[in-house]
């Protein structure tokens, strides 16, 4: 069983920061209570002759074409379709701000 208390909960909600009310923090200690369990179960298999699964998509080829260069479109057509510009260049929605 894992070795999580009430005070290991402080500590991890602390690092990822985290805020949690008294009664959230009881059942985020008992949910991790229960994957930690799971976890423990799984290494209860016989994984003896099982070979390592690094990628699901196993025997997958790539699908992807060839690049190829063609025609391109011309600057101002380009910019018309563009909803807001500044100096030359599209302007985009702020996404991070200052505080």
């Amino acid at each position: 069983m894992s070795n999580l208390d009430k005070k290991t909960i402080a500590k991890l909600t602390q690092l990822s920061r985290i805020h949690c009310s008294e009664d959230e923090q009881k059942g985020l200690l008992a949910d991790l209570k229960k994957i930690l369990d799971h976890a423990e179960q799984l290494q209860e298999l016989d994984t003896e002759n099982i070979e390592p699964c690094n990628n699901v998509i196993h025997g997958m080829v790539n699908c992807f074409r060839e690049d190829e260069i063609g025609e391109t479109t011309p600057r101002d057509v380009f910019m018309s379709n563009a909803p807001d510009k500044i100096g030359g260049m599209i302007k985009v929605p702020t996404v991070i701000k200052n505080r």
